[in-house]
């Protein structure tokens, strides 16, 4: 059981967390959008779960040769490919029929994420910089999904923001990529498409892009209409600080490979998200 837990990826639930932020940034905190993003955020993590354990299963090979995830339950053999088979079906299966369950809409970004990651995973993760950008696609969807559960239609700029925001840090886990190519242990076939000078140069760009993107909505007329404040930009700070610090995790320590470990690790980039979600609301909703 620990094995298929592993398989799974649970850790991996928490770039599901994008399913609440058209709830955080509408400020609608009923216990009805509540309950109902908290289902999709369950499913939507089960049909993720999916396209991991696929992922694993259709790179067995790949993973023996890599130094961390020749240990994975299926590369390293503590799980059987008929077993995974069942997990990828059921898994799959329960996903989308219950999402139908929450809006017809909701199962068809389920379905979309779905079929868009098991394409990924069979050809289109071998083409590089389409690859990066299926990642970036898969977290917009994550927003989308979260807008259609509560009614609502996200900002364009919020939708902008995540999109570099994935391409960052899909760009970071290429870096390390390239990194261990270096040291004569390639483990991915489109490294062939990137190297530390391109990996290195697109991420600045993206980091400045982010930046930008966001300062843009916290200014933008239709935000302050409807939070009623000029103030959001002072958000911008915590913002900057946390792409500083993955910036400096990647480049200056070399720890780039799972951007939700760093996540779940690191206090420093805990710290700056709490402080921008506070400061957020405080700024939106009691300081207004």
């Amino acid at each position: 059981m620990k094995n298929i837990i592993y398989l799974i990826r649970p850790h991996q639930w928490i770039k599901n967390f994008f399913l609440f932020a058209p709830l955080f940034f509408s400020f609608s905190f009923t216990s009805d959008k509540i309950s109902i993003v908290c289902l999709g955020f369950f499913l939507f993590s089960l049909a993720a779960s999916s396209i991991y354990v696929l992922n694993d299963y259709h790179d067995i090979e790949e993973d023996k040769a890599h130094p961390t995830k020749k240990n994975r339950p299926l590369a390293s053999g503590k799980v059987s490919k008929s077993s995974a088979k069942v997990l990828i079906f059921g898994l799959m299966s329960f996903s989308i029929i219950s999402s139908l369950m929450l809006s017809l809409e909701f199962m068809a970004v389920v379905l979309f994420y779905i079929v868009l990651n098991i394409a990924y995973t069979f050809k289109l993760k071998h083409i590089s910089i389409l690859d990066i950008s299926i990642i970036a696609v898969g977290f917009v969807l994550r927003i989308y999904g979260g807008a259609v559960l509560i009614d609502n239609s996200p900002s364009m700029w919020i939708v902008l923001v995540t999109f570099v925001l994935a391409l960052f840090l899909a760009l970071a886990k290429r870096r390390d990529d390239c990194l261990l190519a270096l040291d004569g242990k390639k483990t991915r076939k489109n490294i062939d498409g990137y190297n530390l000078e391109m990996v290195n140069a697109t991420m600045t760009l993206m980091a400045g892009v982010v930046v930008l993107s966001y300062i843009m909505y916290t200014v933008s007329p239709e935000v302050i209409a409807r939070l009623g404040t000029h103030n959001l930009y002072f958000t911008s700070f915590f913002v900057i600080l946390g792409i500083l610090r993955y910036m400096q995790l990647t480049f200056v320590l070399q720890n780039s490979g799972s951007p939700t470990k760093l996540v779940l690790k690191d206090r420093f980039l805990q710290l700056v998200l709490i402080g921008w979600l506070l400061s957020f609301y405080l700024i939106a909703k009691v300081f207004n």
